[in-house]
Parts: structure tokens; C-alpha cells; sequence
């Protein structure tokens, strides 16, 4: 079990010219900003970011191709530091910048470094228990709840997601998402540290199903039986209910979709078997 949540999902582009045009564009930054990067590259999913350490900063960079920059992901960042109470522990904005190349826009974020690592590196999902104090979980609930009263127009999880994909990733009919809240849409190791707890990584934040935030991290967290069993017992309050069931679903079945793109291919059974406690159906061969 270990060599599937092991295996890198956030890596470096396969062509070098895309590794070396990320890096000029990361060292094109950091010269705007004024600041020296140093430190290990972090390359995000499918090589779409690079950050590193540039001082007391963080500096990440994030590419599209010119004409489909903007929107959503491209502005989380910034709409978060400005919308989510500080008592959201997070890494503070410090700058942005965008420009375009021939093809290709990007955008630089200038943050806080945080000096405290993630609870994994290179993939969201955990491989062994980890020991948690009863602080950190505490912040982590009123974390969520705060973060669950701010406002917004982003919307992070569409039905219409659902109602194409339910049957062929989950094997039942779609469910109607009835109860939504603000919630960080991808939570996972990678983007939570250990005690104090900071929550990074904020493109994707929004709206979305009840239940969804808690349902991806507990799906992470299914080759850690004990730290599966307490995010249960921690937030029995959401995933008991019949919101944060269908919450959870959903956040199943994006990531089925995900493991049939060939991401954590022996994770994927101990998923496809927990979408199958919770519906009773069994889920459909990729």
C-alpha cells in the first residue's frame, strides 16, 4: 500500500523545455519582486506551478495558455487573502504579478513562507498514521467553521459535475446537492502542516457540498486506518448527516475519476471500497 500513496503526483513537466520555461518565468519573478530563490522546487500538479523558497517569502508561480488566464483558480489566491478572516490560519499574500510570453500567461504570488513543513510532500495522501496533538485537530474544526460563513460567488463543486458522472464513477444515480457551504476545496496532507496548523494552497476555494472538504480528507487518509477513524469521530457532527453523505460522495467520486487517470493506482481499491460501504452498490470497473 505504501508504493501507492508514495508515488509523486505533483512533478516537474515531462519536456524540458517546459521545465525550463517555468524556471525562467519563477527567476523572471523573483527578479520584478526582488527577492533570491533558493531551496528545492516544489512543482505542483502536472507541472502547472513552481515555488520555492525566496527568503522570508514564498514565491510560486502558476502557468495557462495566453487567452485562458483569469477566472477561478487563476485568482483563489488573492480573493482568499482578502475575503477569509485571518483567524484562518494561513500564509499572507505579500504580491502578485502577471504577464504573458508568447502562448503562455502567468501569474506570480509572493507569500509568507511558512516555516513549518506540510504532514506530506509530493502526494496528498498519507501512508502511515500520524500523531496529531487534540489542539490541532481543534484548530482545524474552527478553522472550517470559520471559513464555512464567508460569503462568495465562487463555486468550487457544480452539480453538473454530478449528474454527468455519478453513474460512471460511482455507479448510482446523481445525488442533488441540497446544503452547500465555504469550504477550501482541496484538502488534503500536502496542503495542512503539523501543529500550529496553517492551511495552504487556496486557488480552488468556494462553495461546495457539505461534507466534501471532510470527505477528500478522509479519502486520503484510508492507508491510515487510525487517522481515517479519528477525522470520523472529530467531525461526526458533518459526515453523519445526510448532507455531509452526499458531500462526501461526491468528493468520492472525483477522485475515482482522478485514479482512473491512472493517479494512486493501488489507493484507488480502498476508495472504490469505501464509496461502496457508504452506497451499498459496487463501483464500476474503470
Amino acid at each position: 500500500m505504501e508504493q501507492a500513496v508514495r508515488q509523486p503526483v505533483f512533478m516537474a513537466p515531462v519536456e524540458r523545455e517546459d521545465r525550463d520555461r517555468m524556471r525562467r518565468a519563477h527567476a523572471a519573478a523573483a527578479r520584478q519582486f526582488q527577492v533570491a530563490a533558493s531551496g528545492p522546487e516544489m512543482w505542483g500538479w502536472q507541472g502547472r506551478t513552481l515555488g520555492r523558497r525566496a527568503g522570508d517569502c514564498w514565491l510560486r508561480i502558476v502557468s495557462a495558455e495566453a487567452g485562458k488566464a483569469g477566472g477561478r483558480l487563476w485568482e483563489g489566491t488573492a480573493t482568499a487573502d482578502t475575503r477569509v478572516p485571518r483567524s484562518v490560519p494561513r500564509p499572507r499574500l505579500r504580491g502578485v504579478l502577471d504577464w504573458t510570453a508568447p502562448a503562455v500567461a502567468y501569474r506570480a504570488e509572493l507569500t509568507e513562507y511558512v516555516s513549518i513543513p506540510a504532514l506530506t510532500s509530493g502526494t496528498p495522501a498519507l501512508d502511515q498514521d500520524i500523531a496529531l496533538p487534540d489542539s490541532w485537530w481543534s484548530e482545524l474544526r474552527s478553522a472550517l467553521g470559520t471559513l464555512a460563513t464567508v460569503p462568495t460567488d465562487r463555486e468550487s463543486v457544480r452539480q453538473n459535475w454530478v449528474d454527468r458522472n455519478f453513474h460512471r464513477f460511482l455507479g448510482i444515480d446523481p445525488v442533488l446537492i441540497r446544503e452547500t457551504t465555504t469550504g477550501h476545496a482541496d484538502l488534503h496532507w500536502a496542503n495542512l502542516t503539523g501543529a500550529p496548523l496553517v492551511v495552504m494552497d487556496w486557488e480552488n476555494w468556494g462553495r461546495l457540498p457539505v461534507g466534501y472538504d471532510l470527505g477528500l480528507l478522509h479519502a486520503y487518509s484510508l492507508a491510515a486506518p487510525a487517522t481515517a477513524a479519528r477525522i470520523r469521530r472529530e467531525f461526526a457532527y458533518v459526515l453523519a448527516t445526510d448532507a455531509g453523505r452526499t458531500g462526501e460522495l461526491i468528493a468520492l467520486g472525483q477522485l475515482l475519476q482522478a485514479c482512473s487517470r491512472g493517479v494512486h493506482p493501488l489507493l484507488a481499491p480502498l476508495i472504490a471500497r469505501h464509496a461502496e460501504h457508504l452506497t451499498g452498490t459496487p463501483v464500476p470497473a474503470p
